[in-house]
């Protein structure tokens, strides 16, 4: 598997991560600082947690909506590279209240890169989504057409687009766009996972059911067109996304031009079947109750990632259903137990 270590010589300058106090983010910077990076973490803590983010980076409390902030950050630290992870997640949120997603997903991030382009950024890696594709009921290439469900899709689709309009106008500045599929899981040392608030991430949800800090479990559709009648879903373990977003970096950093890669495993598991595999990790039978279906939610996600691996040789190392609701199920666990301090 290749690792960090092309960025671990030579002038690695500074990087500014955006939500890097939140799920995905923090488990990404906890990597960076391991492979010697120098980071600044922006964040308004609205999903996130302040102690989520180690000493060695530098924090900020802020909004990337505050553009004066965001300059004065960009030009103080002389960031080098932005990694851009804020933004609101949920699908079914963004159908009740699309406003509030074009606001945060779109609008802020638009003015975010073109701060980038002004203040001489030579690398953008950007957080985008699955959601962004049409569904065709095949494994979804970067060439698959996009066709957004829904507001939360929609609203990382633009910002995708005004990123790549703005590193055409800007040469000297490059970007990635990772397209991830469904992230779960925790950090393999145990200190990091899944803290977002209210989350409604299906293996969260599994975990916090099992040991009974829910009731029950929803599960939300069973009349869908696949094989057990619920949906399908690519999961990968954030450790490995983790990784791919150093590996971007690298590649951006060694010459790589503009580009967008799929995150995900290429096997795709029913909503069905991962709560099977949580019920079997933890030996509890939770219960589940049948309920109808959310809006916004596509029938199968499931990706195609040989081009991540094959130009940045990314490996993945926790490709199991299993190891990834263990891990999550221990992680719930200690932040439980955390949170009783």
């Amino acid at each position: 598997m290749k690792n960090a270590e092309s960025s671990q010589s030579g002038d690695k300058g500074v990087i500014l991560a955006t939500g890097a106090a939140g799920y995905i983010g923090s488990h990404v910077l906890h990597h960076l600082l391991q492979s010697g990076h120098s980071v600044v973490v922006l964040d308004n803590l609205y999903s996130g947690h302040r102690w989520a983010v180690p000493q060695a980076a530098t924090f900020v409390e802020g909004d990337t909506g505050n553009l004066p902030l965001v300059e004065k950050l960009l030009r103080e630290h002389q960031i080098r590279s932005v990694i851009h992870f804020a933004a609101h997640i949920e699908v079914e949120e963004s159908v009740r209240r699309p406003e509030k997603y074009y606001q945060n997903n779109t609008a802020k991030a638009v003015e975010l890169f073109a701060a980038c382009a002004r203040a001489g950024v030579s690398e953008v890696v950007f957080s985008s989504t699955a959601a962004v594709y049409a569904e065709t009921g095949e494994a979804f290439t970067e060439e698959s057409p996009t066709q957004p469900a829904n507001p939360y899709g929609r609203s990382k689709l633009f910002a995708e687009w005004a990123l790549r309009d703005i590193c055409q106008a800007n040469p000297q500045m490059k970007s990635v766009i990772l397209r991830y599929f469904n992230v779960a899981g925790a950090s393999q040392d145990g200190h990091l996972g899944q803290a977002t608030p209210n989350a409604t991430h299906l293996i969260k949800v599994a975990c916090q059911a099992a040991l009974g800090l829910r009731s029950h479990l929803n599960m939300y559709g069973t009349d869908y067109p696949t094989e057990d009648g619920t949906c399908v879903r690519d999961y990968i373990h954030v450790d490995d996304l983790a990784q791919a977003h150093l590996l971007a970096l690298d590649y951006l950093r060694a010459g790589g031009e503009s580009d967008i890669f799929n995150c995900g495993y290429g096997q795709g598991f029913s909503v069905k079947q991962v709560i099977e595999a949580v019920k079997k990790v933890s030996s509890v039978d939770f219960m589940v109750e049948t309920v109808g279906r959310r809006s916004g939610d596509a029938v199968q996600v499931v990706a195609n990632s040989q081009k991540i691996q094959k130009v940045m040789g990314w490996s993945p190392q926790f490709n199991d259903l299993e190891g990834i609701c263990r891990s999550a199920l221990e992680w719930e666990k200690k932040y439980q137990a955390m949170d009783q301090l």
